[in-house]
């Protein structure tokens, strides 16, 4: 099983944000960690232009963005992106898309989210063949219309992953892409209702069996401390749980937020934790570290003694 972290969001201006996540970046490449995993969100840093800077700054390990709505760029747009970003990554690039959520499409950027799973499956199309190239992406669906010559080729095969969260949406991440990255899904979710599905329709459709990322917050702390990082955890990441989407998969699961799902105490419990995602199904782990502490120098600390336990610990489940 191969182990990430996510690097970003960070407080601060651009300049000083970008320097810290180019810092987290080269410890994550010297650490061993397989994968490093950029948040698209509203407000802060577009993933792609990052994960170029990122590509620019490393020359080994793997870079997801986790992940780019779609609503929010024309499939040839983000096609010509990602192939510009795998340039300069050297070909490290995941491509992690999804359809979003209604408080981000509908509220904050004032667009339709009608049939969202209908709008996936006509835009990967156009993707499809925008990350192809170089040649004219020629397609017509129900949703767009394309001519459009594109010069671009990718210097490497640009795998995609899907932010699959229901059935109609684990079916068509099978079909059309390489596989799915979570977010507010437990071990019981992974194993009884993404595994199956995503891996059954990738069979039918012939394609290999897919990637399956999960995605938790993470705390090395004393076992007294447990409850405070699951509490720290549901302030400071629970604000996605309003989503309808996220509602759905809890139901498939036992937790119930955030702070059920983080996984929390000593190295043992850590790695047990772990482990169940890993005979669950899950194929590769996206690590939130979340540092507990009442200072910024304890918050530091806590993330440094987390983030060196999850590097141990990836050299044993992989």
């Amino acid at each position: 099983m191969r182990v990430g972290v996510m690097i970003g969001p960070e407080k601060g201006d651009s300049a000083r944000k970008l320097s810290r996540m180019l810092d987290d970046i080269a410890w994550a490449e010297s650490a061993g960690m397989d994968t490093a995993w950029i948040p698209q969100i509203p407000s802060d840093f577009d993933a792609l232009i990052t994960i170029a800077a990122m590509g620019l700054r490393t020359d080994r390990i793997e870079l997801g963005t986790a992940v780019v709505p779609l609503q929010a760029q024309h499939p040839v747009a983000l096609a010509r992106q990602a192939v510009s970003a795998q340039a300069a990554a050297g070909g490290r690039l995941v491509l992690g898309v999804g359809p979003s959520h209604h408080w981000i499409v509908r509220d904050m950027l004032g667009l339709p989210y009608d049939r969202p799973a209908a709008y996936t499956r006509d835009y990967l199309e156009v993707l499809a063949a925008g990350l192809t190239g170089p040649g004219d992406v020629r397609v017509e669906n129900e949703t767009f219309a394309v001519n459009n010559p594109l010069d671009l080729g990718p210097v490497a095969p640009v795998p995609v992953l899907v932010a699959a969260l229901g059935p109609v949406m684990l079916r068509l991440a099978g079909e059309r892409a390489d596989g799915t990255i979570l977010w507010m899904a437990d071990e019981r979710a992974v194993r009884d209702h993404v595994v199956p599905k995503i891996t059954k329709a990738a069979a039918e459709a012939g394609r290999p069996a897919p990637r399956i990322v999960a995605s938790l917050p993470v705390c090395l702390c004393r076992p007294a401390e447990v409850e405070q990082a699951k509490a720290r955890a549901n302030r400071i990441l629970g604000e996605a749980e309003v989503s309808p989407n996220y509602q759905r998969l809890l139901e498939q699961g036992d937790a119930r937020d955030v702070g059920d799902l983080c996984v929390a105490g000593d190295e043992t419990a850590i790695a047990a934790g772990l482990r169940r995602y890993a005979d669950a199904g899950a194929t590769d782990l996206s690590v939130r570290l979340l540092p507990i502490g009442d200072t910024r120098d304890e918050l530091v600390a806590s993330k440094r003694r987390t983030r060196e336990m999850i590097a141990e610990l990836a050299r044993e489940l992989r």
